[in-house]
C-alpha cells in the first residue's frame, strides 16, 4: 500500500461563539477566537489517499485529477469564505473548529474518489494547530 499527501491552501474566517453563553463565557473558553468581528486563518490542507501503484504509469491516482477534485469540492467552497456563514456543508450552528472541519471535508471528498481511498484529511489552521481524520 502506497500513501500519497496533495497539499492545498486556503483562507478563511470564523467566529467560535455560543449564543446561549455571555461573551464573558465565550471568550474565557474561546479567547481571541470569539472576536464579535471574526477572525481568520490562512490555512493548510493535506489530503492522503492510499492504494497501489498502476503498472504501467506508476501513479495510484493523477495528482492533477486529485488536485482538481480537491479544489472543486474543498477549496473553491471555502476560500475566502465567513466559515461560519458562507459554507452550505457546514450546518448551522455547528462550530467551524480545525476538529469539525476535518471530518466534515472528508465528507465532502470520500465519496468522490475513484481510482483510490481515502487516508487522511489534516487541516493546519495555525502553524501550532491542526487536526486530522482518519474516517473512523
Amino acid at each position: 500500500m502506497v500513501y500519497l499527501t496533495r497539499r492545498e491552501r486556503f483562507n478563511a474566517a470564523h467566529k467560535l461563539w455560543v449564543d446561549e453563553w455571555s461573551e464573558e463565557q465565550n471568550f474565557e473558553l474561546f479567547g481571541k477566537c470569539s472576536n464579535k468581528n471574526w477572525h481568520g486563518h490562512n490555512y493548510e490542507l493535506f489530503v492522503t489517499v492510499k492504494g497501489t501503484p498502476d503498472p504501467v504509469t506508476g501513479f495510484i491516482v493523477d495528482v492533477k485529477k486529485l488536485g482538481k477534485l480537491i479544489k472543486t469540492a474543498i477549496v473553491d467552497r471555502v476560500d475566502h469564505c465567513n466559515l461560519n456563514l458562507d459554507v452550505p456543508f457546514i450546518p448551522k450552528g455547528m462550530q467551524p473548529t480545525t476538529e469539525n472541519l476535518v471530518i466534515l471535508f472528508w465528507e465532502e471528498l470520500a465519496p468522490l474518489l475513484e481510482d483510490c481511498e481515502l487516508h487522511c484529511i489534516r487541516l493546519h489552521e495555525t502553524e501550532n494547530i491542526s487536526a486530522e481524520y482518519y474516517g473512523e
